[in-house]
């Protein structure tokens, strides 16, 4: 007797798996973004200077990076399945025991879950860009197809900045964080018989490295691969601290801040879909981070709350597209090849946001200003803006 999965066409395999993959970022926003509401409260409850606050952003991005090289070797040999089961699960102890103990137990349920998010991110991605593909999707389509993955992150990256918030002013955020790893459990058990892919077991998709090393694109994909995510996770991260040092209105609206940001981040990634069919892709880069640095900067110049939240509305509107964009193009520009190369990008994508939000907190330690170390992701988006000037 057949099984039922059996019985489904190809195309409504895929819209299961598609459906999981759009599911599982709900949860990897809220934990890739936790950080960032939370960051005032834990600092208070564990009495922490900003080197040590700044330490958190490490560990957790740092975790990333190892779980995103171990959902390469997970892929290559076993397929889809470990990567995404392990990971749900990781995520799903790291969050339930985050808020248990000291500082050092904070550490490690942060590292935990930030594995978890090392194996989830390239994996879901890499999903969704090989089903895009054996649809025949083009370029255009592959980066609507990213940037709606990418939207249901953002919800859930809006969905914690208020939940914590919330449930702080309550004293409910044990029972939030609880709430998030049910849920993950519950997640894994649904999807744990779906039919993903299985392991590549071709040989003719690897990349020849010292041929590639000879491409300059290359080069420049590394460097928005490390860039950009930086920038993104210190807006995310460090606004609701910046907020909270600009008097008892800001300390008021603090952990909302965040939620801010990605709320802005979400609605352009809704409205760029369609300003992709009018624009190309070159030129929303162009405008993007123009924009973006335009908006960081009225931020930190801005001495009044109402020219510091439009500054973070600017900044989030206008980075919404760039990431999605960059996947696409990844995936365009190499073709098969991006299947190895991903795994190195990704790597990269972890590690910006492990180096960027460290490096802010460690400048606004030694010099006393927060607005100094956000004078970091300022200057990484200059110099992403001029990357994209060149014809790569």
């Amino acid at each position: 007797m057949a099984s039922p999965q059996a019985e489904l066409s190809p195309s409504s395999l895929n819209r299961k798996l598609v459906l999981a993959g759009q599911i599982a970022f709900l949860p990897t926003g809220i934990l890739t973004t936790l950080l960032g509401p939370m960051l005032p409260i834990l600092i208070a409850r564990w009495a922490m200077n900003d080197t040590q606050a700044g330490n958190l952003f490490l560990v957790q991005f740092l975790a990333m990076l190892v779980g995103v090289q171990l959902s390469g070797i997970l892929l290559a040999r076993f397929g889809f399945r470990p990567a995404f089961l392990s990971g749900l699960l990781l995520m799903a102890c790291g969050v339930a025991t985050l808020y248990m103990g000291s500082l050092g137990l904070g550490l490690a349920s942060v590292a935990a879950y930030g594995l978890g998010l090392g194996l989830i991110i390239p994996s879901d991605n890499l999903l969704i860009a090989e089903i895009g593909s054996s649809s025949g999707s083009g370029p255009s389509s592959r980066a609507a197809a990213v940037s709606l993955l990418n939207f249901f992150w953002s919800v859930g990256a809006i969905f914690c900045s208020l939940m914590v918030a919330w449930t702080a002013a309550h004293k409910l955020l044990p029972f939030f964080l609880g709430s998030v790893a049910l849920f993950l459990v519950v997640l894994a058990l649904a999807i744990r018989n779906l039919p993903f892919p299985p392991a590549e077991t071709s040989a003719g998709s690897s990349a020849s490295w010292r041929g590639l090393a000879k491409n300059p694109a290359i080069w420049f994909f590394a460097a928005v691969f490390f860039l950009y995510p930086g920038v993104e996770a210190s807006m995310g991260g460090w606004t609701g601290s910046y907020v909270s040092r600009l008097g008892p209105r800001g300390a008021a609206i603090a952990s909302m801040m965040p939620a801010f940001f990605w709320s802005a981040l979400t609605v352009g990634r809704v409205f760029g879909i369609a300003f992709l069919r009018h624009f190309s892709q070159r030129r929303v880069l162009w405008a993007g981070y123009a924009a973006a640095a335009a908006g960081i900067g009225l931020m930190l110049w801005s001495s009044a709350l109402p020219g510091v939240v439009g500054g973070v509305l600017i900044t989030g509107l206008s980075l919404a597209m760039l990431y999605p964009i960059t996947v696409a193009r990844l995936s365009h520009h190499f073709g098969v090849a991006a299947r190895s190369i991903g795994a190195i990008m990704f790597s990269l994508a972890a590690a910006g946001p492990a180096v960027i939000p460290w490096m802010v907190g460690v400048i606004s330690h030694r010099t006393g200003s927060l607005r100094a170390g956000l004078l970091l992701p300022l200057g990484a988006t200059v110099i992403l803006f001029l990357i994209h000037l060149f014809e790569w």
